[in-house]
């Protein structure tokens, strides 16, 4: 998907809901995001007009324009459905959207830049923040106390500060100096 920065992926289509069209989502995060939009970008398929959003649980079943039988929905399961960053409702605070999470520099306790937020994932128990460092590329608990998310004036976020409790490792860093049968 071309130009995928300013959208980001709320879930995937799991199957028909009902014989006129209307679609499973399995939504990562909080359905409510998508039952405010009002209208979603699916992959291979492009921007649909949301006719209809209802809550249904693991996520919502939509009613897309252009979608009027089962088999059409059937036609979309597996595919990931996406939102338009500007269109996405205002988070409450102290809850981020993973866009907001990409591309956020990783300090350490005393402020020392340590590497960028690539990606942010849905682990399912935990979100994981792919963190690109000079070792590499890390999964990182986005889990306090170990990580702090900064705000900015406005409340939204600007950087992510792995604490002095963070355990040792978490980006490929432990000790150096030990072989590899861990004797220094």
């Amino acid at each position: 998907m071309t130009g995928s920065t300013d959208r980001t992926r709320l879930g995937y289509f799991l199957g028909p809901h009902g014989v006129r069209g209307d679609v499973k989502v399995y939504v990562l995060g909080d359905p409510a995001q998508l039952l405010a939009l009002g209208r979603v970008y699916v992959e291979n398929r492009g921007w649909l007009r949301v006719l209809k959003a209802e809550p249904l649980s693991p996520g919502v079943a939509l009613h897309l324009a252009g979608l009027t039988t089962r088999e059409g929905a059937e036609d979309l399961r597996g595919l990931n459905v996406y939102a338009a960053d500007a269109e996405l409702p205002v988070p409450e605070v102290g809850v981020y959207y993973y866009h907001e999470l990409r591309g956020l520099r990783v300090l350490d306790a005393s402020g020392t830049e340590l590497g960028e937020v690539t990606d942010a994932q849905d682990a399912g128990h935990q979100d994981l923040l792919v963190v690109r460092h000079a070792g590499g590329d890390s999964f990182v608990p986005l889990q306090a106390p170990y990580v702090v998310v900064n705000l900015n004036a406005a409340q939204r976020p600007e950087s992510v500060t792995l604490t002095e409790d963070a355990p040792a490792g978490l980006l490929g860093d432990e000790d150096e100096d030990e072989d590899d049968t861990g004797h220094e």
